[in-house]
């Protein structure tokens, strides 16, 4: 599979499903709270797609059974959906993508549930501001593992570690494109960057070791030593000049 260069017509498209995403963020800052199920907070965005004429990225891709991912403390990316109910302390990472009219928007957020452990919220701040320190590199003319290594390097600074199992990625008309977008320095450049890619990028940091494990349902990863682990992501768009962030 090559890049996929978008023309302007998909990235209008795209645009369209960033929003999406974002605005199903809005509704989740303020349903977040302590009580609440994570169920919950998967039918928000559910019916919040529904209402805007687009489909849940996440439903049924891979056999996949929920609108969102809702990772909870250690739990990595990929958590299910289910019963388990939000506690004070807790720090929960939402991962939604939003598809309209066939084009894909995807994004993630760890928010913190009410007073949380300075650890936990330096986590959640370090882990954003990995991204942005990767997006001084997100320009046409640089190389895409130059994102990768200023990642690392902000989020090794902080005394965290950057998950090597996953990564990001491509993202089009498919969730899923290429490149292949690590959060840690590569041995090679990668590919130069052009206007008209459209990038996933999402550092997963963990408190800990980098290690992480499947769980038995075959979807939730976890850290392997049981730390606290946040995620952040946005879908980027390579133009002319700044990187622009579809998703904010």
């Amino acid at each position: 599979m090559a890049i996929v260069i978008k023309n302007q017509l998909q990235i209008e498209k795209m645009r369209k499903a960033g929003v999406l995403v974002k605005g199903a963020f809005d509704l989740l800052a303020g349903a977040i709270a302590e009580g609440v199920t994570t169920r919950e907070l998967d039918g928000i965005v559910a019916g919040y797609f529904k209402s805007q004429g687009a489909t849940a990225s996440f439903k049924g891709y891979r056999g996949y059974p929920a609108s969102i991912c809702a990772s909870i403390n250690d739990e990595v990316i990929h958590g299910i959906p289910g019963t388990r109910r939000l506690r004070a302390g807790d720090i929960v990472s939402i991962d939604i993508g939003a598809c309209f009219d066939g084009f894909h928007g995807d994004a993630a957020r760890t928010f913190c549930v009410g007073d949380v452990s300075d650890e936990a919220r330096r986590l959640a701040d370090t882990t954003e501001k990995s991204f942005f320190a990767g997006m001084q590199y997100a320009r046409a003319g640089y190389f895409l593992h130059e994102i990768s290594a200023a990642i690392q390097e902000y989020v090794e600074q902080q005394g965290f570690s950057v998950v090597r199992n996953f990564i990001g990625h491509g993202i089009g008309a498919d969730l899923h494109e290429d490149p292949e977008i690590p959060n840690y320095r590569q041995k090679n450049k990668g590919p130069r960057l052009v206007p008209g890619m459209t990038l996933a990028i999402e550092p997963m940091v963990n408190a800990g070791t980098y290690e992480v494990e499947v769980l038995e349902d075959d979807w939730t990863v976890v850290t392997a030593d049981g730390s606290l682990s946040a995620h952040y992501e946005n879908t980027v768009l390579i133009t002319e000049g700044a990187p622009e962030i579809l998703t904010l």
